[in-house]
C-alpha cells in the first residue's frame, strides 16, 4: 500500500495489452444472472474455492517472494531485479496453469536527491530541516534566493487561485500549509500565481513534509517540505515584513522500465470481466511480504485453484472471464494500475464488470477492513461507483456467516482501486491495516495490541515472512475465493439492493 507522501491529505489522486485489457462503466442493474448450466457446479464454485484455498498453500508463494528479496538486496521494488524475479515467478506459474498471461511494460523514474536545503537569510542565517519533493524540479546552481509569499491558510490552504492574491507571488517563493488537496494542485496554483518555488510546511508532527509527484513531468517549479514549527515561524515573520530564503534542491531522475503481470481465464464472457488485482512491488526499504506479498500470494493461490476447477479447459470454464492482475509501481503512486486503465478503450472499460483489490491482508496486529462501498461510515471520499455497495455487502455477508468481525475502510485512494473507481468501475476488497494505530475497541474485537500500529513493520526492513498474522491471511484468502467464485459465475447481485 502506498504511503500518503504523494498527497497533502486523504484525497483521491487519480489521473494492457489490447487482448487482455478491459474496465467498466457497466450499469450493474443490467447484469442478469448467468445460467447455471454455464458451469457444471452452478453456484457451487465459490464454496469449492473457499474449501480448497488455504493459508498453507498460499504461504509457499510468500516464501518464494522472501527468497527473491533475500537474493536481490532485500527488496522487490519496481524497476529492480527483485521485482523482475517476482513478476517472472507469477507469470511462469500462471502460464503452467493454463492461463493466458502477458507482461505489460511501462516506464518509471527514480529520484535521487543530492541537495535539499532551505536557509532563512539575515544577519544570522538559519538552515531549516528540508525534504525535497519526489520528482521536484531542481533549482539553478547556487539555489533560488527570493522573498517568501504566504498562501492563504483556510480549510483548503493553497489549493485554489484565490489563495494567491494577484501580483503578490511573482518572482517569490510560496509558503503553503499542507492539507486538503494534493501537492500537485498546490504547486500548480503557486506556479500559476507567478511563484518560482514552493515550500510546504506540515500540519502536524515534528518532521518535514515528505511530498512528491508521480513523475518528473509533474514537477514544474522547485518544491520542498519543512516542519510545522519552522513553517509557522516563517509565516509569522513574513507577516511582519519581508523574509528572504534560499532554496537549494538538486535531484536526479533516472528512467527505468517495470512491468505488470496480467492473466485471464481462457473461457468466460469477455464482456463481463471480473478483474482482481494486487500490487507486486515492495518499497526499497524492505521485502514487502505483507505489503503486498500477502495480496499477491493470495491472488496467485486463488488463480491456481480456479485453474484446478477447470477454468482453462474448454467447456468447463467460469461463465464470466476472470482477469488477475499483479501491478507494479503501486508504491510510486499507483503507476501500474493507472497505466493499465489509461491504455483501455471505452469498450474495454465497459466490459469490466467490477474490480476487486487486495492490498495487505496479513498484518501482524490486524483489523478486518472492508472497503466502504456505500459510504455507510460517512467518512472521507464517499461511496464508490454503482455496484460498490453490493460488493461490500457480499464480502460483509460472507464474513458474517464465518462469524468474523469486520469494519469499513474509506476509499482514500491509497491503493490500486483508485484508477478503476475514477472510471466508474464498481470496486471493493479488504485489507488488514497499515501504519494506523489499533484502538482499544478494535483490540477487544480482534485481539492484538491497542495503541500499536496494525503493521509495525510497514514500509520497513521488518516486513518479512516472520511478521505476519496467518489467521488474518487465511480469512482474507477465503474472502478472495468467495468473491472470485461468486462473480465468475453470477453477476446478478451487483444490481440488487444491498
Amino acid at each position: 500500500m502506498r504511503a500518503i507522501r504523494h498527497r497533502s491529505h486523504h484525497r483521491r489522486s487519480i489521473p494492457a495489452l489490447a487482448a487482455l485489457a478491459a474496465a467498466a462503466v457497466a450499469a450493474p442493474v443490467l447484469l442478469a444472472a448467468t445460467p447455471a448450466e454455464a458451469h457444471p457446479r452452478g453456484g457451487g464454485l465459490a464454496g469449492e474455492l473457499v474449501e480448497e484455498v488455504t493459508a498453507r498453500g498460499a504461504y509457499r508463494h510468500l516464501a518464494r517472494f522472501q527468497q527473491i528479496a533475500d537474493a536481490n538486496g532485500g527488496n522487490r521494488a519496481a524497476g529492480t531485479p527483485g521485482h523482475a524475479a517476482s513478476a517472472a515467478y507469477v507469470h511462469d506459474t500462471l502460464k503452467k496453469a493454463g492461463y493466458q498471461v502477458a507482461y505489460q511494460d511501462f516506464d518509471i523514474y527514480e529520484a535521487h536527491t543530492k541537495t535539499e536545503k532551505t536557509t532563512v537569510l539575515g544577519a544570522q542565517p538559519q538552515e531549516l530541516a528540508t525534504a525535497a519533493f519526489t520528482f521536484t524540479k531542481s533549482t539553478p546552481a547556487g539555489g533560488l534566493t527570493a522573498p517568501i509569499a504566504l498562501a492563504r491558510v483556510d480549510e483548503t490552504p493553497g489549493c485554489d487561485a484565490a489563495d494567491y492574491p494577484a501580483g503578490a507571488f511573482t518572482g517569490k517563493i510560496a509558503l503553503v500549509k499542507r492539507g486538503s488537496c494534493t501537492f500537485v494542485e498546490k504547486q500548480k496554483a503557486a506556479a500559476a500565481a507567478g511563484a518560482i518555488g514552493v515550500i510546504v510546511y506540515n500540519h502536524s508532527g515534528t518532521t518535514p513534509v515528505r511530498g512528491g509527484f508521480s513523475s518528473p513531468a509533474e514537477g514544474i517549479i522547485p518544491s520542498a517540505g519543512i516542519t510545522l514549527a519552522d513553517g509557522e515561524a516563517l509565516a509569522a515573520a513574513a507577516a511582519k515584513g519581508e523574509v528572504k530564503v534560499r532554496l537549494e534542491l538538486d535531484q536526479e531522475h533516472v528512467k527505468k522500465t517495470t512491468r505488470n503481470v496480467i492473466a485471464e481465464t481462457r473461457g468466460g464472457r469477455s464482456d463481463r470481466v471480473v478483474t482482481v488485482g494486487s500490487h507486486l512491488d515492495s518499497v526499497p526499504e524492505g521485502p514487502g511480504i505483507n505489503d503486498n506479498g500477502s495480496g499477491s500470494a493470495g491472488l496467485l493461490e486463488v488463480a491456481l485453484k480456479l485453474a484446478d476447477e477447470g477454468a482453462n479447459k474448454k467447456g468447463r470454464g467460469p461463465a464470466n472471464k476472470v482477469r488477475f492482475a499483479w501491478w507494479s509501481a503501486e508504491e510510486l503512486g499507483l503507476l501500474g494500475s493507472e497505466h493499465y486503465v489509461a491504455q483501455l478503450s471505452g469498450k474495454q472499460k465497459k466490459d469490466i464488470a467490477l474490480y476487486l483489490n487486495f492490498d495487505m491482508i496479513a498484518s501482524p496486529n490486524p483489523v478486518q477492513f472492508v472497503y466502504d462501498g456505500d459510504d455507510s461510515d460517512k467518512t472521507g471520499e464517499g461511496a464508490g461507483p454503482a455496484g460498490s455497495a453490493q460488493i461490500e455487502a457480499l464480502i460483509n455477508g460472507f464474513l458474517d456467516k464465518k462469524h468474523k468481525p469486520h469494519e469499513g475502510s474509506d476509499f482514500d485512494g491509497r491503493s490500486d482501486y483508485g484508477p478503476f473507481i475514477a472510471n466508474g468501475i464498481p470496486a471493493g476488497g479488504t485489507f488488514t491495516g497499515a501504519e494506523g494505530v489499533k484502538t482499544a475497541e478494535q483490540a477487544k474485537r480482534y485481539g492484538g495490541t491497542a495503541g500499536a500500529p496494525y503493521d509495525p513493520n510497514y514500509h520497513g526492513a521488518g516486513d518479512t515472512l516472520k511478521n505476519l498474522d496467518l489467521k488474518a491471511f487465511d480469512t482474507n484468502l477465503d474472502v478472495i475465493a468467495h468473491a472470485v467464485g461468486t462473480y465468475a459465475q453470477d453477476l446478478s447481485s451487483l444490481g440488487k439492493r444491498p
